[in-house]
């Protein structure tokens, strides 16, 4: 499944040699080639073939981006953006080599618009340090995938995460985009009001494109209050089912979820392994609620009679900042924690988005067919919003083990697709889900590729991602 897409490409040595050599004059000790950075530029977090850069220059302002573009679209050379590396799905592989362009080192906070509700950043600030630079404005920044990750690549992404079902994604909260094009040209989607009904969106085309048409250099996001209020409480179910079912009659009930988050037995017990939680071991809910005192009392009242309906255990509240930072640290941290359920073997992170409606269904004929592929994998979600994560845990050197999680895999996107859900709710196409793309969209596929071709027509901007021009 996955490896069919990982190819190589005709590599540029000629161009690559040239462009390496006038950068390394321009930027110094600021273009390195050392394989060991080259490979830290090149993994991709599961296991997808590292396909290296041959060079990583870290520029510091839009101007530098542009000099470094403008290289190598002279001599036709790729150019791979790279924020932090925590995307999944090969996003930042090099199948054809080239430049590695990582944007760490542009991290300013540029403004921050107390009165209007945004800020405008480089793209290598990251969602953590926003947040502490907020801290004494009463404002911060909700999207929050787990990893610390940076504002840029969580916009190339279209990042989600935990608070998604209230505040939405990135391509709810992402203003405007600067963002240097493939021949070099610097481009602006909109200003700051918070609507525009002024031409085409180019902001949402950036937003999510993976750094196949420009790279970010600056964004303003959307900025949101502190809530008065926030609680957040823990629910054990008799069945995945029931947990599902919960969350979809929780949320049909118009109930203001801030958060809720799935994680079924195994993923339970790998928590419980990692950071000490002592959960009983069946399929739970986290929750939380933010608002008004009163606002978050009546919520959680109104979801916990939802609960009892479907079997839910008693809440096990979380109230004091330091626990709930426990619990949700737990929850970041469930990656880490399903490797203590089998040592030694490979986490293959995987996930599928259903409308709401289809969750409990989705999620049980995924557990079941884990089952009976005899897989281990553990399953956690953001089921406010019907998309969940699986990571089968396997070992590589097994190719019929191998051959099963990729056969598995494959069904997953494809039972998503057929509920008219999506084989990605927010890892990304990269390289491992090119080969859905169509399934999924159709002739629109072929919009896509036109687009791509319009604004990279020698394809230097991430090549071999998302869409299939070979």
């Amino acid at each position: 499944m996955a490896l069919a897409d990982i190819i190589s490409l005709e590599k540029n040595q000629t161009g690559i040699d040239s462009v390496v050599g006038i950068l390394k004059q321009r930027f110094g000790e600021r273009l390195q080639t050392s394989q060991s950075l080259l490979e830290q530029h090149s993994h991709t977090t599961t296991y997808l073939p590292s396909q290296l850069p041959d060079a990583v220059v870290f520029p510091h302002s839009s101007g530098e981006v542009q000099e470094i573009v403008k290289t190598c679209a002279e001599y036709k050379v790729p150019i791979i953006p790279f924020g932090t590396g925590t995307s999944l799905e090969g996003g930042v592989n090099a199948p054809a080599g080239g430049i590695s362009v990582d944007l760490q080192q542009m991290d300013k906070i540029i403004a921050v618009n107390n009165e209007d509700l945004d800020c405008v950043v480089q793209p290598g600030v990251t969602r953590e340090a926003l947040n502490i630079h907020l801290r004494d404005t009463g404002l911060f920044f909700p999207i929050d995938p787990g990893a610390n990750a940076s504002l840029g690549g969580m916009a190339a992404t279209r990042a989600s995460g935990t608070n998604a079902v209230r505040y939405g994604t990135m391509r709810e909260n992402v203003i405007n985009i600067t963002a240097i094009l493939p021949d070099g040209r610097l481009i602006k989607t909109a200003n700051r009001a918070k609507k525009s009904a002024a031409g085409y969106d180019m902001t949402r085309l950036l937003v999510g494109a993976e750094g196949t048409l420009g790279i970010i250099t600056e964004l303003t996001v959307k900025l949101y209050g502190i809530p008065e209020a926030v609680s957040a409480a823990v629910c054990q179910f008799p069945s995945v089912e029931a947990a599902c079912n919960t969350t979809i009659m929780a949320m049909q009930s118009g109930i203001p979820m801030a958060r809720i988050e799935l994680l079924d037995k195994l993923a339970i017990r790998a928590c419980n392994n990692y950071s000490d939680l002592g959960f009983e071991e069946a399929p739970t809910l986290f929750v939380e609620f933010h608002g008004s005192e009163g606002g978050v009392k009546e919520q959680a009242e109104l979801f916990g009679d939802i609960a009892k309906e479907f079997g839910g255990a008693e809440f096990n509240w979380v109230t004091a900042t330091e626990d709930r930072n426990r619990l949700w640290k737990a929850r970041h941290n469930a990656a880490y924690a399903m490797a203590t359920l089998r040592p030694g073997a490979q986490m293959i992170a995987t996930d599928a988005c259903v409308p709401i409606s289809r969750l409990a269904e989705c999620v049980v004929e995924t557990m079941k067919d884990a089952a009976d592929s005899q897989l281990i994998a553990p399953i956690v979600g953001h089921v406010g919003d019907g998309n969940f994560h699986v990571t089968p845990l396997v070992d590589i050197s097994d190719p019929d083990e191998i051959e099963r999680v990729e056969a598995f895999i494959d069904r997953l996107n494809n039972r998503a697709i057929s509920m008219d859900g999506t084989c990605t709710g927010e890892h990304g196409i990269g390289q491992g889900k090119r080969r859905y793309l169509r399934q999924e969209y159709g002739d629109t596929a072929d919009l896509m590729i036109a687009i791509k071709k319009s604004f990279d027509p020698d394809n230097i901007m991430n090549p071999g991602k998302v869409v299939s021009l070979e």
